[in-house]
């Protein structure tokens, strides 16, 4: 599939050049036609004048005066003309191939997010599935049935997190989320946030550094889905061994919500490029880290809605800082 798309982007991409370059050649014929035809006009209209005059004095300087005038000004006209549509040309041409490209990317976009988002929700389907039938047709320890549960739990809290992703993203593009704005205790939600993902992943280890009783006004939802995002997009990219830290503080200007991880980084050139909708890392049939590109890209829809910057930077001594900066009114 991705090798037709080449060879279709590469005919298309040769038959744009070649039709851009036979409207500029025709653009440069017509001109050098004119000009030549202006050219022979010229030189008939002066033989006309040595043919009928009847003397070479004043009359014929004024006549052979006007006849060079008005060649010089049909020149004029033709390469201001000439000037003006190749300007429009290319002004048309550059518009047309920026506008096709960014069609044939947003296709490309699409088509890895169908392929992220079918594989993400047939493995948690699977994965319960299987467990579900196991502990049917098997009489287990508790021990195994207990593991057994806490998988299957985590996989549906996968599929959750993925509709949920899905169904948000869509209701704010389409402006039929309707925001709620209250008072929250920020420092209670990431505790308890964190909480969560302490029972849900208990061989990850979770800090959390926090100041009490920082308050903000926004949706309970969305920020708490804007936080989850955070921490799974940090436990995919970092090692299991490695420890995850969550931290909040605030300050005279904002608020800073802080998710560090420990893993390899993200190079410079794909910092700005993360928060890009159905945008990824590397090559959707070659990564193994699981996700739809809509995390990040929620991320930034939300931390706006609620007057904020998101931005990420790189960790010391590996891994990621990725921060939410909240303004103060």
């Amino acid at each position: 599939m991705a090798n037709t798309d080449k060879r279709k982007l590469a005919v298309a991409t040769l038959v744009y050049w070649t039709l851009l370059f036979y409207i500029i050649a025709a653009l440069v014929w017509w001109f050098i036609s004119l000009e030549k035809q202006n050219r022979e006009m010229h030189a008939l209209k002066l033989d006309d004048l040595k043919i009928h005059a009847q003397t070479t004095g004043e009359k014929y300087r004024k006549s052979n005066y006007i006849t060079g005038t008005g060649k010089r000004k049909n020149t004029t006209k033709y390469i201001a003309e000439g000037l003006t549509f190749l300007a429009l040309i290319l002004l048309g041409a550059g518009f047309v191939y920026r506008a096709v490209r960014r069609q044939l990317k947003t296709q490309q976009q699409q088509q890895n997010f169908m392929m992220a988002v079918t594989h993400e929700l047939k493995t948690p389907i699977a994965v319960a599935k299987l467990n579900l039938e196991t502990l049917q047709k098997h009489q287990l320890d508790e021990t195994k049935r207990q593991k057994l549960i806490l998988m299957t739990i985590q996989e549906t809290n996968r599929l959750n997190s993925l509709t949920n992703n899905i169904l948000v993203s869509s209701q704010l593009e389409g402006s039929s989320y309707s925001l709620s704005k209250e008072e929250l205790n920020m420092s209670d939600l990431v505790k308890g946030t964190i909480t969560d993902f302490k029972s849900r992943f208990p061989l990850r280890e979770w800090k959390l550094e926090k100041e009490d009783d920082i308050e903000l006004t926004g949706d309970t939802l969305l920020l708490t889905i804007l936080l989850n995002n955070l921490l799974e997009n940090a436990m995919k990219y970092s090692p299991a061994g490695k420890p995850i830290t969550c931290s909040l503080h605030k300050s005279n200007q904002a608020i800073e919500l802080k998710v560090s991880d420990e893993g390899s980084g993200i190079p410079d050139i794909e910092k700005k490029r993360i928060f890009d909708k159905f945008y990824r890392i590397g090559n959707e049939a070659t990564r193994t880290a699981k996700g739809t590109g809509l995390g990040l890209y929620l991320c930034k829809k939300i931390a706006s809605d609620h007057n904020a910057d998101i931005f990420v930077t790189d960790n010391t001594p590996s891994g990621s800082n990725f921060i939410v900066s909240f303004k103060i009114r």
